[in-house]
C-alpha cells in the first residue's frame, strides 16, 4: 500500500486539507508541523490522550511509595528517639514525597510516550526535511489518484507518494 505525503505551506491549508481527507473517508496516518496547531487533532478524529491519567497515576505511585518508605523506616525500622519528637514527623516528609512524585510523573509519562509512539532509537519519523522547519505535512494512507485531486484542490504545494514520483 502506497503512502500519499502532501506538503502545505500554511496551517490553514493543512486543516482544510485534513478535514476534507476525513470526509471523503481517506485514512489519514499522521500530520507533521513545526509548532502545535489548534484543532488539528479535531479534524484528524483523534481521541482525548490518555496520558495525563498515567502521569497521575506514575505521581501518585510516587508519593505512596516515598510516605511509605520514609515512616516504615521512622517508625518500623528504625525508630530514634530524637529530643522527644514523634517518630512520624509528617511535615519533614514532605520535600522527598514531592520530589520523588514529580520524578516519577516525569519519568514514566516520558518513557510511556516514546513507547506508545514507537519512537526508538535510529527511528525516522519525519517524511520531509523542511517539516520541522516551516512546512506543514499530512500523510494519508491511500495513494490513489482520489486523494491525489484532493490534495490538489486543498492547496498542497507538493503531493508524494512513498513509492516514487512527485506531482
Amino acid at each position: 500500500m502506497s503512502r500519499l505525503v502532501a506538503t502545505f505551506t500554511d496551517e490553514a491549508g493543512l486543516l482544510a486539507a485534513t478535514r476534507a481527507a476525513r470526509a471523503a473517508g481517506v485514512p489519514i496516518d499522521d500530520a507533521y508541523t513545526p509548532y502545535a496547531v489548534h484543532g488539528l487533532d479535531e479534524a484528524m478524529g483523534l481521541r482525548r490522550s490518555r496520558l495525563t491519567w498515567v502521569c497521575f497515576a506514575a505521581g501518585i505511585t510516587g508519593a505512596t511509595v516515598a510516605l511509605g518508605f520514609q515512616l516504615w523506616t521512622s517508625v518500623v525500622s528504625w525508630p530514634l528517639n530524637v529530643g522527644g519528637k514523634p517518630f512520624a514527623s509528617v511535615p519533614a516528609f514532605i520535600p522527598v514525597t514531592f520530589e520523588l512524585t514529580v520524578l516519577s510523573a516525569a519519568l514514566v509519562s516520558a518513557a510511556t510516550f516514546l513507547l506508545r509512539s514507537h519512537l526508538g532509537p535510529g527511528r525516522r519519523v519525519v517524511p520531509l526535511p523542511r517539516v520541522t522547519d516551516d512546512r506543514f505535512t499530512l500523510v494519508l494512507g491511500d495513494g490513489g489518484e482520489s486523494a491525489r485531486r484532493l490534495m490538489r484542490e486543498a492547496g498542497a504545494e507538493e503531493i508524494q507518494s512513498t513509492g516514487g514520483g512527485t506531482s
